[in-house]
């Protein structure tokens, strides 16, 4: 069966918009992130959407949520958090993700 060129033209486009995760996400995906956190909906821990709000005009937010991840263990806020075993560079995209939330 042939297909019309301008239904394989369309389909062809539409593959080529399909988004691709960046480091950020895929970082996130790897290490499970959704099981504690959502984008905006909280579960076991806060969502990304409020820890946004939470760190928003603070300068030194990407510093410290970067450090928080990296580390992990006991924060000084009492919470607890995994160790995100990453490069740096993809663990600062994760953090750019999540305070680029809404």
């Amino acid at each position: 069966m042939k297909l019309p060129m301008s239904l394989l033209a369309t389909a062809a486009l539409a593959m080529a918009g399909v988004a691709h995760a960046g480091p950020g996400e895929d970082l996130a995906a790897a290490e499970k992130c959704n099981k504690c956190h959502t984008a905006s909906t909280t579960k076991k821990g806060p969502s990304w959407a409020s820890v946004a709000e939470k760190y928003k005009g603070k300068a030194d937010a990407p510093d410290k949520l970067f450090t928080y991840l990296k580390t992990g263990g006991k924060q000084s806020d009492g919470d607890d958090h995994k160790q995100v075993k990453a490069s740096d560079a993809d663990i600062k995209a994760l953090v750019q993700v999540v305070l680029s939330s809404k």
